[in-house]
C-alpha cells in the first residue's frame, strides 16, 4: 500500500498541545517568552529561548524530560501504527523542530513509523545547548510564499514530496494550524485533506472550501483522526472513485458550515 503517503503536522495533530509552548512553559519561561514574542519571528525566538534556558542551568536532559510528558490523545498511537501496518508511507512536516519531535517520538516508541521528517533543524552544540534553525534561510534565500511563515512553507515542501512520488501515489493531509492552509491548497483531486476542526486550518478553508482540490475530512479529538484516517485509507484501497467522493463531500462540508 506505498501508494498512499500520509503526512502529519505534528503541533496539535500528533501531540495535542504546541511543543514549544510545552517546553518553555513547563520549564518556567512563559513571562520571559510572551515579553519577547512580538519583536522577533517565532522560530528565532525559540533558539533564544534554548539559550536562555541554556544560561538559566536547564540542561538537554530537562528538556527531555519534559518532552516525554507531553500529552497526547491515546488514539493516536495506535492511529498511527495501524497505518503503518497497513504499509503506509507515513511523513510529517512540522514547524516544530527536529530535535522535538524525534525526542517524543523515540520516547513514544513509533520513531520508525516515519520514513521522513521535515521540521526545522535543531542541534545540541558543543556548549551543550540546544539550537534551533530555520527549515528555509529567509535571511539568505526566502521562500517568497506570503501564506506561510519566514522560516517554512509547507507548500513548497508538499510540492517536494509530490514530485518525488509520481501521479499514482496519493496523499492524506492532516493538519490545524494556519500553516497547513498552503500546503492544503497545493493537494490534487486524488488526495484528502483533514482539518482539525475549530482551529485555524479548518476555519481558513470554511472560508471557501472550493479553492481546495482534494477531499475535505473534518475531525476534532484523536479517536475522530484515528477512524476517519482509517477510513479513507480503507477507501483508497477499495479503488472508490476519487472525483465522485470528492464532489459529495465538498457538498456535504458547505453544507455543514451553511447549517451552523
Amino acid at each position: 500500500m506505498a501508494e498512499i503517503v500520509v503526512v502529519f503536522d505534528f503541533d496539535k495533530t500528533i501531540v495535542d498541545c504546541d511543543s514549544d509552548n510545552w517546553v518553555v512553559d513547563e520549564l518556567g519561561f512563559s513571562v520571559l517568552f510572551n515579553r519577547l514574542l512580538p519583536t522577533m519571528p517565532w522560530n528565532t525566538l525559540m533558539d533564544k529561548m534554548m539559550m536562555e534556558l541554556h544560561s538559566n542551568g536547564k540542561t538537554i536532559d530537562d528538556i527531555v524530560q519534559v518532552l516525554q510528558r507531553i500529552p497526547i490523545h491515546p488514539r493516536i498511537i495506535p492511529a498511527i501504527k495501524a497505518a503503518h501496518a497497513l504499509g503506509c508511507d507515513l511523513r510529517i512536516v512540522s514547524d516544530a523542530n527536529t530535535f522535538f519531535i524525534e525526542t517524543i517520538l523515540e520516547h513514544l516508541k513509533i520513531r520508525e513509523c516515519f520514513s521522513d521528517i521535515s521540521s526545522n533543524p535543531s542541534y545540541i552544540n558543543e556548549d551543550g545547548r540546544l539550537q534551533i534553525l530555520p527549515y528555509h534561510d529567509f535571511n539568505k534565500l526566502p521562500h517568497g510564499c506570503t501564506l506561510c511563515p519566514p522560516n517554512m512553507c509547507k507548500g513548497k515542501i508538499i510540492e517536494k514530496i509530490q514530485e518525488s512520488l509520481g501521479e499514482k501515489k496519493r496523499l492524506i493531509y492532516l493538519g490545524d494550524g494556519s500553516g497547513d492552509y498552503c500546503p492544503s491548497l497545493r493537494l490534487k483531486e486524488q488526495d484528502f485533506v483533514m482539518p482539525r476542526k475549530n482551529f485555524p486550518v479548518w476555519e481558513l478553508i470554511c472560508k471557501d472550501p472550493l479553492l481546495i482540490k482534494a477531499e475535505i475530512h473534518e475531525w476534532s479529538n484523536g479517536e475522530e483522526l484515528e477512524r476517519i484516517s482509517l477510513r479513507l485509507i480503507n477507501k483508497i484501497c477499495s479503488g472508490e472513485s476519487a472525483e465522485f467522493i470528492s464532489s459529495n463531500c465538498k457538498l456535504h462540508f458547505m453544507c455543514v458550515l451553511g447549517s451552523d
